[in-house]
């Protein structure tokens, strides 16, 4: 999908069609970038992750939009109900970009190029929405021909004609080769995809381990990896939330408040799953933006806010920034299905266990009555923290191409 987020909010606004257009995050709670831009916003050098103040300075009549994530989840479903009708193998990749699957579908509706030429089309003319697809016999270099060409273009990659469209592109172009694996890349003299595809995997092996294989492999054209069925489930390895704070805190109470808030939305996504966890991770990042997650094992599995929330902190306390915090995470790992749990007859187990079902209760008022209809005495403290609803807010996207 072209500029999704921008192309979408041009369509419900016709006023701004003509206009630079920026969708971007809340200044107030400093999440504050940009987020999608139009063509004629791009036109004038902005980038998606530029700060508002620098897509300002560069365009002074930008048209600044808030996201509205429900109308892209519409949209993102309504694109896969047209690819639906030319395949069954259909799989997200964000919410804006798809693999198909229609080699079984050739007799029916013409080759690859065809069928994408017709999707471009019917998107355009039912959606509004413009798409450019890249057509290959492999999703590395789908991925890549729909990035080369936009707006509204349908490019071929083949086997005949690949190492002269693709192996001149620069490294970077190539998927997950982002600004760290880049510069590891131009330190032993790999600049383009052909130079990937020509070296010695035993040389990238020892740069970028694995993955230097992984992406000799796509370099090369070898990637066989298959697209999954539309609606197909893979295995939730862990389950997250973060936050931006509206400010950069010191102060260990709002620290505890930020961590409450994390590990509640958390254990409620736990228990929704059905899933218990062993493992807990926060990720900490300070005000020059430098991060670092640190990990540690639970007594007991569990889905209690109250027991992930005591390994967070301890997990803070002893991996305290040097500067003041501008974003804390909070993830649990090691998941297991709570049908399935080793019992205990000692004492703390007992505790947790209650407190489980103290928190069950919670979810209950909270699902009948709205988020903050019971809080913790902790939260009264400092409402500018505890007004967030990270659980409310969060959006789920699609999973991605490593699973």
């Amino acid at each position: 999908m072209n500029n999704f987020y921008a192309s979408v909010e041009c369509l419900y606004n016709p006023a701004i069609r003509n206009k630079p257009v920026a969708v971007v995050g809340d200044v107030e709670k400093r999440h504050g970038i940009v987020l999608a831009k139009n063509y004629i916003a791009k036109g004038f050098g902005i980038k998606t992750g530029n700060a508002v103040w620098e897509a300002k300075k560069l365009c002074p009549e930008l048209v600044l939009v808030p996201p509205s994530y429900d109308k892209y989840l519409r949209f993102s479903k309504m694109t896969k109900e047209i690819y639906s009708e030319y395949t069954d193998c259909v799989e997200s990749f964000g919410l804006d970009e798809c693999w198909l699957d229609v080699s079984e579908s050739t007799g029916l509706f013409g080759d690859g190029g065809q069928i994408a030429d017709t999707i471009r089309e019917r998107v355009k003319s039912e959606l509004g929405l413009t798409v450019s697809v890249g057509v290959s016999w492999n999703k590395i270099f789908a991925k890549l021909g729909s990035d080369m060409k936009k707006p509204d273009v349908t490019t071929i990659i083949t086997q005949d004609n690949y190492k002269g469209k693709v192996w001149p592109l620069a490294a970077e172009e190539l998927l997950y080769v982002g600004r760290a694996t880049k510069r590891k890349l131009r330190s032993v003299g790999i600049l383009t995809i052909g130079d990937l595809a020509k070296a010695d995997p035993k040389v990238l092996k020892s740069e970028l381990g694995v993955n230097g294989i992984m992406l000799w492999r796509f370099a090369n054209g070898l990637d066989d990896t298959a697209v999954s069925k539309l609606n197909d489930e893979f295995p939730i390895k862990s389950i997250g939330n973060s936050t931006t704070l509206p400010y950069d805190v010191t102060k260990e109470n709002d620290i505890k408040i930020t961590l409450y808030v994390l590990s509640e939305s958390v254990a409620e996504r736990l228990r929704d799953h059905n899933f218990l966890c062993r493992t807990v991770q926060i990720g900490i990042r300070d005000k020059n933006l430098y991060s670092y997650e640190r990990q540690g094992k639970l007594s007991f599995e569990t889905n209690s806010a109250g027991e992930i929330y005591k390994t967070a902190f301890a997990l803070y306390n002893r991996n305290k920034p040097a500067y003041p915090i501008r974003g804390l995470s909070v993830r649990a790992a090691d998941l297991s299905g709570a049908s399935v749990r080793q019992l205990s007859c000692l004492e703390e187990f007992e505790r947790m266990e209650k407190q489980e079902r103290a928190e069950a209760a919670v979810d209950d008022i909270r699902r009948r009555f709205g988020h903050f209809s019971i809080q913790r005495g902790i939260m009264l403290t400092n409402t500018e923290l505890s007004a967030l609803d990270p659980k409310g807010e969060h959006v789920i996207h699609p999973v991605g191409f490593l699973k």
